[in-house]
């Protein structure tokens, strides 16, 4: 068995090991500065207004004595002594926070751009697609990570400020008695151990609230971009159904997370109002004995509530450290995932059955056998073809021989077969799928695709849109190659596959890939565009099943289901150039 193979068997990092890997990932990245930095300011801060608040202790148990003193003149001077603290306390208060959330953007800005980064890098985004062991990875990037970074400044810093609250205030509940500190810590252990007991469920529930809601949102956006189909078919029952079923089992976990916080907020109500009454429990009797001022009572509430926040994070926190765990999981199985794919990637380039060479001028496949990632399935065996510059092979068969999957080889997108590939570099290569892919952006942006389109000419776009006769393109805009519109829905299907053609056009691929590129257009339009790309010299290889396209083509290969090829020339083209002539006559208008 392999390393990648075993790795899989074993079992995931625990929460903590994942927690510390990814912020070790941070805190040694190219932004450890700036985040040692807030590190840094943050740590001060905290101490501040842990002194902030022992300060505020002591002055209001002096201003609530004098007032119960009926002492007036020491009354307005402690109360003047009380404003000032808290003069000092807020704007501390206030730049801890704003430290905090400094931070926790910076980091997340950080990760965001890693995970995007690593998402593309070698293909990853196209492999975990169809992973059965990772759902929604765009949900965990976009809001998963929002809520691990937030929540991991937010609870660690509520450590350690319940960490510098206990230092401080157990001092003064010493100082007052004994009994409060052990009190507290009795109560608070027993407190802890119940919530934990009755609320871990919580974390399961949350995890798998995640998973629903990205399930839902997933089922709209897959409405919205497939409106016009599930109106042809008048689909929308169907599409309404399975969407109740999916936000049915939104609600369905929700009431399980509203049930189980119901019965943890009958403990953790219980627990808070109980714990009013402890110190004055213990320090009342003093008071009325006449061992301590009143002041001390009061003073002795405020620190035992202090310290009972700092030792009860579990039990105050437990629903939103239950959510904060399950982002922790979704977001270090992505980063896991994206090891595992990088292990994997390296070990199949090092040890690929299907050996690539990309300098050749043009396209040659030596005993290229083509299987399915999983290799459970061999499509294609023993291939040979060697394509000149500025031939063309046409690729034929019926329904599941491999021919979509012949291409993903050859891009090396899939590389579980056999054999070698020499073609030209991944940039001098154009892959035109049947459906094309419309960007988001302005017209510019949509024909040089997928460069970008700095220092491109308005009337180099318009030569590539007159090459495919779509000029009027160009006119829907208004003539604003930087309007942005919806593409997608605007554009028909045979619209959208032109405009993919003027890519070619523009860009002038070694090689080009046509995967039934044109089956949405007339004759009329796939005669043009194959007769512009036999004009520019440019050697294509099309999928194709109408018989009309041998016309363009030098050679014809189809494939077999029992994985067998049969590679053959056709007869030279006789009609091509004389009607591409006739078109430019005529030059009519075709309608989408």
């Amino acid at each position: 068995m392999s390393d990648v193979a075993q790795k899989h068997t074993t079992p995931h990092l625990g929460l903590i090991r994942r927690l510390i890997r990814i912020s070790r990932a941070f805190f040694f990245s190219g932004s450890r500065r700036e985040a040692w930095l807030l590190v840094m300011v943050l740590l001060l801060l905290c101490l501040a207004v842990g002194a902030s608040q022992v300060l505020i202790s002591y002055v209001g148990r002096n201003f609530i004595n004098s007032l119960a003193q009926r002492d007036s003149v020491r009354f307005y001077k402690d109360l003047w002594v009380y404003l000032a603290a808290f003069a000092v306390a807020i704007p501390i208060g206030v730049f801890y926070r704003y430290t905090a959330e400094r931070l926790s953007l910076l980091w997340r800005e950080w990760m965001t751009h890693v995970l995007v980064r690593r998402y593309f890098f070698h293909h990853a985004y196209y492999h975990l697609r169809g992973s059965n062991r990772l759902d929604n990875p765009d949900q965990r990037i976009a809001e998963d990570v929002k809520s691990f970074t937030t929540g991991v400044l937010g609870y660690l810093l509520t450590v350690l400020n319940s960490a510098i609250t206990l230092i401080c205030f157990i001092g003064i509940l010493w100082s007052i008695s004994w009994k409060l500190p052990l009190g507290l810590i009795i109560y608070t252990s027993l407190g802890t151990l119940l919530s934990i007991l009755i609320g871990r469920r919580l974390v399961g529930l949350h995890f798998k609230q995640y998973q629903k809601e990205a399930d839902f949102r997933y089922a709209l956006i897959r409405v919205r971009e497939n409106a016009e189909s599930i109106a042809f078919f008048r689909g929308e029952k169907r599409e309404h159904r399975h969407l109740l079923l999916s936000f049915k089992e939104v609600v369905t976990n929700t009431l399980g997370i509203i049930g189980w916080n119901r019965n943890l907020g009958f403990f953790t109500s219980s627990y808070n109002y109980t714990a009013l009454i402890i110190p004055l429990i213990i320090v009342g009797p003093m008071y009325m004995r006449g061992i301590v001022e009143f002041g001390v009572v009061t003073q002795s509430e405020g620190a035992f509530a202090q310290v009972l926040v700092a030792l009860s994070v579990i039990i105050s926190q437990f629903e939103g450290l239950s959510a904060f765990a399950a982002s922790i999981k979704r977001v270090g199985q992505l980063w896991d995932e994206l090891d595992d794919h990088d292990t994997e990637d390296a070990m199949i380039g090092r040890n690929s059955p299907v050996s690539f060479d990309e300098k050749a001028l043009t396209l040659k496949l030596t005993d290229l056998t083509v299987q399915t990632p999983d290799g459970e399935k061999q499509l294609t065996r023993q291939l040979n073809l060697a394509l000149q510059p500025g031939k063309s092979v046409l690729i034929m068969g019926a329904s599941g021989t491999g021919k979509s999957s012949l291409l993903r080889t050859i891009a090396g997108l899939w590389q579980s077969g056999g054999g070698s590939v020499d073609r030209p570099q991944l940039n001098h290569l154009m892959f035109l799928p049947q459906r094309p892919y419309m960007v988001q952006g302005n017209l510019k942006e949509q024909v040089v695709y997928p460069q970008n389109d700095e220092g491109t000419d308005d009337e180099v776009i318009r030569e590539a849109l007159r090459k495919v006769n779509f000029s009027e393109l160009v006119d829907r805009v208004g003539g604003d190659f930087n309007r942005v519109v919806d593409w997608t829905n605007v554009l028909s299907l045979g619209e959208q596959q032109r405009v993919s053609f003027a890519r070619i056009f523009l860009h002038k691929p070694v090689l080009a890939f046509l995967d039934e590129s044109t089956s949405s257009l007339d004759e009329q339009n796939e005669r043009l565009l194959y007769q512009n790309l036999q004009e520019l010299g440019i050697s294509f290889v099309s999928v194709g099943h109408n018989s009309t396209l041998k016309e363009f083509h030098d050679y014809l290969l189809v494939l077999h289901n029992d994985g067998t090829v049969e590679l053959s020339e056709l007869p030279k083209r006789t009609r091509g150039f004389a009607f591409k002539h006739f078109l430019g006559f005529l030059h009519p208008k075709i309608e989408k």
